[in-house]
């Protein structure tokens, strides 16, 4: 039995250094206009595009601002605005339901803490880390499917399970890339190193990577 592959201290600097130079300031590509309303954009992109929920929220942003406004708003009005994102039923539940926790328990604020996010009906473990980082600065990791497969491509943090690459990264990932690991991390999986067939060819960390299979250019 072989043993995994793993990048070096040195290695994995090398990465992020190019990831960082290459996209100084990465952001997640959700749309949204306060920490509330990226809550719901995040809730809303569980199985679904960011492109798709985007498109499906801005109007709805317009008008729905606060987590009153959301309840005000009602889910039967909530399904007509996200009809064209999958589970759109139980995520409009969800939604309104977590939104009358936050103005109930929370004074209408989104918590800073994470074990209290994932409480909150819809959010779990990935949503509440993109929330952390995202709207509080957090240095969390968020394993979406992008993530969990770059971090084991390249050896950055192999794991079996998308908690084994979280606590993989989070021991692994140096400063100053720890806040923005995560964005940089999902927009290389989501635009170069994809699933079906990786663009190795055109990879800035091409080199440090230990992807044995690397596709060769077209």
């Amino acid at each position: 039995m072989s043993r995994q592959r793993i990048l070096n201290r040195d290695q994995i600097f090398t990465l992020f250094s190019r990831l960082a130079e290459h996209n100084p300031e990465p952001r997640t590509e959700l749309d949204y206009g306060n920490d509330f309303q990226l809550l719901v954009a995040v809730v809303l992109s569980a199985q679904a595009t960011d492109a798709g929920v985007n498109k499906a929220t801005w109007r709805l942003f317009e008008t729905v601002k606060t987590p009153a406004d959301m309840v005000a708003l009602g889910e039967e009005a909530l399904k007509k605005h996200i009809k064209t994102i999958g589970l759109f039923n139980t995520k409009a539940k969800n939604v309104i339901a977590l939104s009358q926790a936050l103005v109930e328990t929370y004074g209408g604020e989104v918590p800073r803490d994470r074990d209290v996010l994932t409480t909150l009906p819809g959010v779990g473990r990935k949503t509440a880390n993109v929330v952390m980082n995202t709207a509080f600065g957090e240095e969390t990791f968020a394993v979406d499917t992008h993530i969990f497969r770059v971090g084991n491509r390249t050896g950055l943090a192999p794991g079996k399970t998308v908690l084994a690459v979280e606590n993989g990264l989070e021991k692994r990932v140096p400063q100053p890339f720890r806040r923005d690991a995560h964005h940089w991390l999902i927009l290389h999986g989501r635009y170069v190193c994809k699933a079906r067939k990786p663009e190795c060819w055109r990879c800035i960390i091409n080199d440090v990577c230990l992807f044995r299979d690397k596709t060769p250019a077209p």
